[in-house]
């Protein structure tokens, strides 16, 4: 029988009435519910059992509450695999990169978990409108929640992508997890400018097991968008609002996530979204002028930049730690236009001297970083603080990244930093 993670006096009760996980039961306490047995976290308490509702949400059930409990069923539940199906020489050819997250995720009985999918293909199977519109070819390049990626995962997704540039291929899907997924875009959106495909990196802010689950149409709004425009670049593909009548294309430099659990939590910074997939069309916004760029993929990132967010109180010595510990850039999330407190200058200006690149973004929403309407604005001009306009400090310590490793000495990366190459700032 299988008790994971119940103790004490959880575990007397499955035992009492020959209870195990994936049993389907009718249990009565202060209503009447019907659910599957989860697993619990190892670190709970035992005075409670877990259900999973017909409604994809689980429920804590106190043991001392329950006046009767019932099994229904001791098969529990099953996750479905649909076949995968057959190409369609007439339809257009997409090829779907699995990385994790929950868009790639499915709830797993064994541990109660959501897990990432297995295979990219049981992701592509559980979406059949897909096989209507376009024939998905599916690949596993890691199965990581995106908290967990770092540098060298953007480097293995685009030289992934890399290698795909000249394919018959349509476009690319990057299923990814939406923790990071601003990081990744912009990582990619830098290595692989003027990349001649659509790439659409598409996640979910709620798994496919509840009802209210984005994955399906972010899915088939991403391919779409692909097979419809036609427009090469990087972007990424997610609700524009908490309805499923429109799902926004951001541009990769200029979107963040907002908002921790809506379904519309990512919003493009600075204008409108490029593209809004509807039912029956697809609209463009002309905000934001893109210009074409020659393919020149350059896939490397050195990851010694720090992102400093100024708040009143900073210890100025976290400057000295980052000039100590050998980093070579600092971006700072200044205040308002572009400021940090003056208790910051004698450590900017050492930092400086030792040839570190320091960059200045605001972490208001939006709006443009401006450092010469203050005193305080123009004193870090002169200490050597490079003002990155209206670029998101997410994206900019993204581009830090790669800049440093495009760079020969200081001077170039500074120059990098100052080019527009992936609308990373706007106007």
């Amino acid at each position: 029988m299988s008790h994971s993670g119940y103790k004490g006096k959880g575990l007397e009760f499955l035992l009492r009435y020959n209870l195990e996980i994936g049993n389907q039961v009718k249990v009565q306490s202060d209503s009447l519910y019907s659910g599957v047995i989860m697993p619990r976290y190892e670190h709970n308490d035992d005075h409670h059992i877990v259900l999973k509702l017909k409604n994809g949400y689980n429920i804590g059930i106190e043991i001392d509450e329950i006046k009767k409990i019932e099994i229904e069923s001791t098969t529990g539940a099953k996750i479905e695999h649909l076949s995968q199906p057959q190409p369609n020489p007439k339809l257009p050819r997409i090829l779907l990169l699995s990385t994790g997250g929950t868009i790639a995720s499915r709830i797993d009985y064994r541990t109660g978990a959501v897990t990432p999918a297995l295979t990219a293909a049981e992701l592509n199977a559980t979406v059949p409108e897909l096989s209507r519109i376009a024939n998905i070819d599916t690949e596993v390049l890691f199965s990581e929640y995106s908290e967990n990626l770092l540098p060298e995962h953007w480097v293995k997704i685009a030289e992934k992508l890399d290698s795909y540039s000249r394919s018959e291929y349509d476009g690319i899907i990057v299923a990814h997890g939406t923790d990071t997924m601003q990081y990744t875009a912009s990582a990619l959106a830098f290595s692989l400018s003027g990349y001649p495909k659509p790439v659409t990196l598409v996640g979910s802010q709620r798994s496919s097991d509840r009802p209210s689950s984005d994955a399906a149409l972010n899915l088939i709004a991403a391919t779409r968008f692909i097979i419809e425009t036609h427009i090469p670049g990087i972007f990424v593909v997610m609700h524009k609002n908490s309805s499923d009548e429109e799902i926004s294309c951001h541009w990769a430099t200029r979107v963040r996530k907002n908002h921790t659990s809506k379904r519309d939590a990512f919003k493009t910074i600075g204008g409108e979204p490029a593209y809004v997939v509807k039912e029956k069309s697809i609209e463009k916004n002309n905000l934001f002028n893109v210009s074409s760029r020659e393919y020149t993929p350059r896939i490397k990132f050195d990851n010694r930049i720090m992102l400093v967010k100024y708040y009143p109180g900073l210890d100025p010595r976290i400057i000295d730690y980052a000039i100590k510990s050998g980093y070579k850039g600092v971006i700072f999330e200044g205040t308002g236009l572009g400021h940090v407190g003056k208790i910051m200058y004698d450590l900017i200006e050492k930092a400086k001297k030792k040839g570190l690149f320091l960059g200045m973004t605001s972490q208001c929403i939006d709006g443009m970083v401006r450092m010469t309407v203050y005193d305080s604005g123009r004193d870090l001009l002169n200490l050597g603080v490079i003002p990155l306009r209206n670029m998101i400090p997410e994206t900019a310590v993204v581009k830090a990244m790669w800049a440093l490793a495009n760079s020969k000495d200081s001077d170039e990366m500074t120059k990098i930093m100052k080019e527009n190459i992936a609308l990373e700032f706007s106007d």
